[in-house]
């Protein structure tokens, strides 16, 4: 079992790219947990639409896009997260690559300023979308393993910008001396994450759906493609534990952080039903965007080398998720969180 021979200096500055988004948000909590002091908070979007923010912490708001925006996010950080990306769910990548791909200008210009700055690690947020199509045309899949990436036919737009990132990572360690480490997310969902609006993932739509339908008496579900589309999906908390893992690691490739627990669309809907005590009427809709027919994280390796795989099962995970959005929606409609 490969153990850490890093140990970060929580006086030391942490910068972490995307902060004003899902994980961001979550990772900013957890670093203070930790005693960390010296955070700096960087996200394009308006402070006022960030998903959390903290006292405490440097909070940027920084078209990371642009290199200038880079070098200035990254003066004297020790270490860099870089979480940021526009992406969304299904709705938002099948129908925005153009806007995905320009991700990559994220990930080149903070590498770029990483490099000047001498930061002594950066890790970089891939996802699973990076995998081969070929491999996922069946609902019955039982893992795709790292080497799954190539030969290389990712999903259109943002998973050819995840890939051709996780290169950049891979050139800039071996001809720069930057430690990179990369992680391949698979599905990451929890309280405080987009749950409406059209960037929303599965587990967050469905339990909205549900939500509203048992708010609304009329107890029926859409539901994107025919339901027998497969994903696992993995909680935050276990997401943030990963990351943090493998940035203190000496493992250089990159490596699956996701749960390996396998679930169609309509099992799915059927935890969220069950959360909520209802049943309802399901209407597919066969098409909307709903990705590749199956997909799964093979933890083979992470098991190996860090004798670790996310243990947080859906049926809890979601009962979170779904509080969490419950409430939301209650406090938004005026009607006070139950």
């Amino acid at each position: 079992m490969m153990r850490s021979s890093f140990m970060p200096d929580l006086n030391k500055l942490i910068v972490v790219c995307g902060a004003g988004g899902f994980i961001g948000g979550h990772l900013i909590a957890d670093l203070r947990r930790q005693g960390a002091r010296n955070l700096r908070a960087v996200d394009s979007k308006p402070l006022e639409e960030w998903y959390q923010r903290f006292d405490g912490v440097e909070n940027l708001v920084l078209d990371l896009q642009e290199l200038p925006s880079c070098r200035a996010a990254l003066d004297g950080a020790q270490i860099v997260y870089n979480l940021a990306a526009d992406m969304g769910g299904m709705g938002f990548i099948e129908l925005n690559r153009g806007l995905c791909m320009l991700s990559v200008l994220i990930n080149t210009h903070l590498l770029m300023a990483a490099r000047e700055h001498k930061a002594e690690r950066f890790f970089f947020a891939s996802s699973a979308c990076v995998y081969n199509a070929d491999k996922q045309v069946s609902s019955d899949i039982t893992g795709l393993k790292e080497s799954d990436a190539y030969p290389a036919m990712p999903e259109d737009g943002y998973g050819w910008e995840k890939l051709f990132s996780e290169r950049m990572c891979r050139h800039f360690r071996e001809d720069f001396g930057l430690a990179t480490r990369v992680v391949r997310y698979h599905n990451v969902y929890g309280p405080h994450g987009t749950y409406e609006g059209g960037r929303e993932k599965a587990p967050s739509a469905i339990c909205r759906k549900v939500i509203l339908a048992k708010l609304s008496g009329k107890h029926e579900i859409e539901i994107w493609g025919d339901g027998l589309q497969t994903r696992s999906f993995m909680y935050i908390d276990d997401c943030l534990h990963g990351t943090q893992m493998v940035l203190n690691s000496d493992f250089i490739e990159p490596i699956n952080l996701g749960s390996s627990q396998k679930v169609t669309i309509n099992q799915l809907v059927d935890i969220a039903e069950n959360i909520a005590g209802i049943k309802l009427k399901r209407r597919y809709k066969l098409d909307a965007p709903k990705g590749v027919n199956g997909r799964n994280s093979d933890n083979t390796l992470i098991k190996k080398v860090f004798a670790w795989e996310p243990s947080i099962r859906l049926e809890d995970g979601l009962e979170r998720t779904y509080r969490w959005i419950h409430d939301e929606i209650g406090r938004k409609a005026g009607s006070g969180a139950v």
